[in-house]
Order: C-alpha cells, then structure tokens, then sequence
C-alpha cells in the first residue's frame, strides 16, 4: 500500500512538473512578429515620468500614423486579446502602441505606492509617453484611443493636450457612474436570464440587487459583474470571464511567467488606489462636452459594462470639430477584438476623416 501510494505522488509530481514546463514553453514572452521591410515590433518597459511604463508595439509600415491605447481597468493588460482574436488588423493601417501604465501588467513594481497613482499622475503619464512617441516616431500628433476605464484618463488627457492629437477614440466609454446605468445593467441582465429561462442566475441576480424609493443598491459590485459576464454584456459577448479572460492570460505567448504574475498582482494593487473614490459621482454629459479635436466613439450592441445607449447619448451632447458613433454588431465590451472587420472599417473611416498626411 505505501509503494502505491508513493508511486501515486510521484504521478502527480511528474504530472505537475509537466504542466509547468508546458506552461513555460507556452509563456515565451514573445509578441506578434511580421516580415514586411518597414513593420515593428516592439516589447519594452522604461521609465517615463518617474516610473516604469510598459509598452506592446505593432505596426506593418511605421510611417502609418500611431495609435496610443490606453488599457483598460484601470490597471488590466489588453495585448493578450490580440491573440485571442487574430483576425483584429488595425495594425495595418496604425502603429498600435498597447500601453501598461505605471504599476500594471509588465510595468508592476512591487515598490510603487498605490497613493500615488491617481487620475492627474495617469494624465500627465499620458502627456509624457505622448511626447516620447512624437519624439521616437518623428510625429507632431498622434492618435489617443482609450478602452474601457482608460477612456477616463484618454478622454481627459485629449481635453487637456489637444494640440498632441488627431483624435480622441473611446472604446467602451465610460460615461457615468450614476444609477442610470446600473439600471441598464440590471435590466439587461434580467431581459436576457429570462429569455434564456435561467433561474439560477436570476436568483442570484435579484439577491444581489434591491431597491429603494427609486434607487439602485448592489450588495456585491464584483459579483454583479461576473453575471453581466454571464449574460453575455460583459468583456466579451460569447465568453465568460472564465473562458473570456482568465484562460486567454493564463495560456497567452506574449507574457512570460513572471509577467503573469505581475500582471496579477496589478490588477489586485489597482483596487487599492484612490482613483475609484476620485471618479465616484461622476457624469461626462454635465462637465465633459467641448472639445478642440474631433471625438469619435466605438461600442458593442451588447456592452452593458459601459452601457452603449449611454454613450450614444453623451456623443451626441458633446461639441467638436468632428464627431461620430459607431455601434459594432455581435460584439459587447471588446468590439475591436470581437468583431475585428466592422471595427476596422470604423477605424479607417476615422482615419479618412481626421489624418492630415
């Protein structure tokens, strides 16, 4: 019996160191890579302002404009989704600049404070990676384009430093953090978990929510999330978190191990910055709505993240030079990944409009 036993553990040793040189081969750390004579491709963390940024770069011909993207969270990775999506080619017509901005993703330092990461730090962290680009690029504007809680620090950088830009794009933008748009959360989730006849979730749905005399309460954010996920108006239409992001990480190229952990560990340092409690009570369409440089906006007809009725609306209070929204099919919070050919046909379009060549 104990011979049995030890060959057992000795299974599951050998399974397990397995696994991780699986793993590890797997986690090269490298990024998508292409042959044409003028194309880029660039992975590299410096410091810019006083502390480390991350930087993914792609691009087929670097005389193409460059898009800065900034990720979205705050404090989540998003060049992973290039690999999950592979079809996404905006970096035919852009050179694409993935940003992880100081503390997250490859740019985690386990000695920055989460004090002094707040909104105003992010904006001029974005002023100065912007003048590194127009610098290292031999460009006097670039592009800005923010995803999700990087549309905040996007959409005011390109308020602040309009003279830097073509453009401002916001991916799932967030507009409010009202009870608006927790009520279109809501009731999209419960639409669509009675239409798919899902008691479970509609349980869990209605013990996480009450209401008093108008007003939304949630009793646990995060969990109200992961049912958006599970009701398809989350990251991604099709996928859950699980098999939408998590796996997606867990099993990428372009991170290495320790990268992974980093990338980890900085999601979990960014829910202890302020930058939640500076943002609360917020709403664009009172105070965010002139604008020198033409503003465009890119949403799925799923996202209820960062509600797209919302952003439709705030796009047509605002007052710029130019100024568009473009409501992406079979797509929720992601649409430039999910689906890559209706959002880069809105992409070009913008291009069309706004480069002066």
């Amino acid at each position: 019996m104990k011979r049995i036993m030890l060959n057992i553990l000795l299974g599951v040793v050998i399974f397990i160191g397995a696994v991780l040189i699986v793993w590890a081969l797997i986690s090269n750390g490298k990024i998508r890579e292409y042959t044409d004579e003028d194309s880029i491709s660039d992975k590299f963390v410096m410091e810019i302002n006083g502390a480390n940024q991350g930087f993914f770069i792609n691009g087929r011909d670097i005389d193409n404009p460059i898009l800065l993207l900034i990720s979205s969270g705050p404090g989540t990775d998003d060049y992973f989704l290039t690999e999950r999506f592979e079809d996404m080619h905006l970096d035919d017509i852009f050179t694409v600049v993935y940003w992880d901005y100081r503390g997250m993703g490859i740019a985690y330092d386990a000695d920055i404070d989460p004090a002094s990461i707040t909104t105003e730090v992010l904006i001029e962290d974005t002023k100065a990676v912007t003048d590194y680009l127009k610098k290292r690029f031999e460009r006097e504007k670039i592009y800005v384009m923010g995803f999700s809680g990087g549309t905040q620090i996007g959409l005011m950088a390109a308020e602040k430093y309009p003279e830097d830009y073509y453009a401002y794009i916001g991916m799932a933008q967030v507009v409010t953090d009202s009870t608006e748009r927790d009520k279109l959360m809501y009731e999209f989730m419960k639409n669509e978990f009675t239409r798919r006849d899902d008691k479970s979730s509609l349980k869990k749905l209605e013990e996480l929510v009450t209401f008093e005399g108008g007003e939304m309460h949630c009793k646990d954010w995060y969990d109200f999330v992961y049912l958006l996920h599970e009701a398809g108006g989350g990251t991604t239409h099709n996928e859950t978190e699980l098999t939408g992001i998590t796996i997606p990480i867990i099993m990428s190229h372009c991170y290495t191990i320790s990268e992974k952990i980093k990338f980890i560990r900085g999601m979990k340092m960014y829910r202890t910055t302020t930058l939640d409690s500076e943002l609360e009570n917020f709403d664009y369409r009172e105070d965010k709505t002139e604008f020198e440089i033409p503003v465009f906006f890119l949403s799925g007809e799923y996202d209820y993240n960062c509600p797209w009725p919302l952003v439709e609306d705030y796009c047509g209070r605002i007052s710029a030079p130019d100024k568009g929204f473009f409501l992406i099919k079979d797509a929720a919070h992601s649409p430039l990944w999910e689906n890559a050919r209706d959002s880069f046909d809105a992409m070009a379009e913008i291009l069309e409009k706004t480069y002066e060549r």
